[in-house]
């Protein structure tokens, strides 16, 4: 008997060995296959060395790389190494027409979010429905109406910022652009009782550089480790407090709003908060607080750094501040001083301008971050297969010839003068989202604020350029350069413009 069991025993031991050696071999087979069909892919060889080589060559000169592999492959997909522990793998825009045919399921972009962002750890949540939704459904259609408020907002806000003098007067422009955007979005997304909180303003100007920083300090670590030490870094415990902070701001106010509603007389605020009540009857203080730290995220610096862009680039061709002052002062005339919707829409030399801007300086060299779930094959025969992540080369795209002729030379008329050729005013707009203007995002996730941050970034240049020149510190005609580093790019934040009142 005794016998019996050891050898049932034995038996049971060499059947799970065998299942073992036979699962792990399928694991092996599987991995040894989908590298098999990864290593299909052409390599980008600019980029040589050992894994820390590529990673910090990537992250010093990712613009050039971009732009090499752009001249090298043109038309063909490409893998090249960066600063993930996997190689990106990157497509031509023309296969946008194809990858926008395809379902999330297939190629995801709240996964992207997820992993870059390491949302498990950093409170981020890409799949949250609300605040989409209310961007595109309450917010865009809501710019009519709105666009008042938001010109007597950017009116205000300037005339805090920065200072009317006679004399030409040093500005930390990026910080004044931060704060005057703080305040006009904060006027939209938390309405009159909220938007100069100063503990509203200070998330507004704060958060996303906490969660950038908690996002850094995660990476850091081995994957093996985060689930146990990210939750400790003080980066991440200051996010939690963050949120507690809104929850403490917010939550009176969504409390009155709510025994307001009681009233049938009561008139509800015009504003993303109230929009997302209305959507969102069951969320608490708490989830509205995130939603609006999401909108902090998403909007804040991404306008600012912009809108800080496009003044580097003003300080250093004057020579458009009279014509685009002309254009401005003309179609405010008309419409009694107000830049209504139809205001905005006529300064197109503006429009123009701006967009030339984003062309030369970016907040990204890539577009379209997409992790790809479930396998695909291209129109080329190109496989791609689940696991990896792909982007487009947005910038390289902007600087090739074939669509922007002298794409070397900066024309802030360059769009305007192709609308006035009748070339499609809608393809020339500074909001355009296209096979070759990917700055917004291509397809169904192209950024759907792209509408309020573009109205709220040219009512702030119209104001600024009609009541102020514009100049380097010093008179110098040289750009300040923008810091790099991987694929993100902004201008330095510590750099100052000269302001001094316009002649009337």
């Amino acid at each position: 008997m005794e016998l019996q069991s050891i050898a049932g025993f034995s038996h049971t031991v060499q059947t799970a060995a065998v299942a073992t050696i036979i699962f792990a071999a399928c694991i092996c087979f599987s991995q040894i296959n989908w590298y098999k069909q990864f290593s299909k892919l052409p390599a980008f060889t600019g980029n040589q060395g050992s894994f820390d080589t590529r990673r910090k060559a990537y992250h010093k000169s990712a613009r050039q790389m971009y732009t090499d592999g752009y001249a090298q492959f043109k038309d063909r997909v490409y893998r090249m190494s960066t600063t993930e522990n996997m190689d990106c793998v990157v497509v031509p825009p023309r296969f946008l027409p194809e990858l926008r045919k395809l379902p999330d399921s297939v190629l995801s972009f709240p996964k992207c979010v997820e992993e870059s962002m390491e949302s498990k750890y950093t409170f981020i949540d890409p799949n949250e429905p609300i605040g989409t939704h209310t961007v595109k459904a309450d917010l865009t259609p809501a710019l009519v109406r709105l666009n008042p408020t938001i010109c007597a907002e950017v009116e205000e806000a300037v005339k805090e910022e920065i200072p009317a003098s006679d004399d030409w007067t040093e500005v930390p422009i990026y910080m004044a652009i931060a704060r005057i955007v703080a305040k006009v979005s904060g006027r939209v997304f938390v309405g009159p009782e909220l938007y100069k909180h100063e503990d509203y303003l200070d998330a507004g100007l704060n958060y996303t550089m906490e969660l950038i920083s908690a996002q850094r300090a995660i990476k850091q670590m081995k994957p093996i480790w985060r689930p146990f030490l990210a939750p400790r870094l003080p980066e991440v415990r200051r996010l939690k407090e963050r949120e507690r902070q809104a929850t403490s701001f917010l939550e009176p106010v969504v409390k009155a709003r709510r025994e307001a509603e009681k009233n049938p007389d009561y008139q509800k605020p015009d504003d993303m908060l109230q929009w997302n009540m209305d959507r969102g009857a069951h969320l608490d203080a708490a989830q509205h607080a995130k939603l609006q730290l999401g909108f902090i995220f998403a909007a804040i610096h991404t306008t600012s750094i912009t809108a800080t862009n496009i003044l580097y680039n003003l300080a250093v061709t004057p020579e458009y501040i009279p014509p685009l002052r002309d254009e401005i002062r003309t179609v405010m005339a008309q419409h009694n001083g107000v830049i209504t919707s139809r205001a905005l829409q006529q300064m197109e030399k503006l429009d123009s301008y701006m967009k030339e801007s984003m062309r030369f300086h970016p907040i990204s060299f890539t577009s379209m971050r997409r992790k790809v779930l479930r396998p695909f094959t291209l129109s080329n025969n190109q496989y791609i297969p689940a696991g990896v992540t792909i982007e487009v080369p947005a910038h390289a795209v902007y600087q090739d010839a074939t669509h922007y002729p002298d794409s070397t030379t900066f024309d802030g008329f360059r769009f305007w003068k192709l609308r006035q050729a009748g070339e499609g005013a809608a393809r020339n707009q500074f909001v355009t989202s296209n096979e070759q203007n990917l700055n917004w995002g291509y397809g169904r996730h192209a950024c759907p604020g792209r509408f309020f941050a573009a109205n709220e970034i040219k009512m702030i240049l119209a104001r600024v350029v009609l009541e102020f020149d514009v100049g380097n510190v010093g008179g110098g005609r040289e750009r300040y350069e923008n810091l790099e580093m991987g694929r993100s790019t902004s201008p330095d934040p510590r750099k100052k413009l000269l302001f001094r009142k316009a002649a009337v």
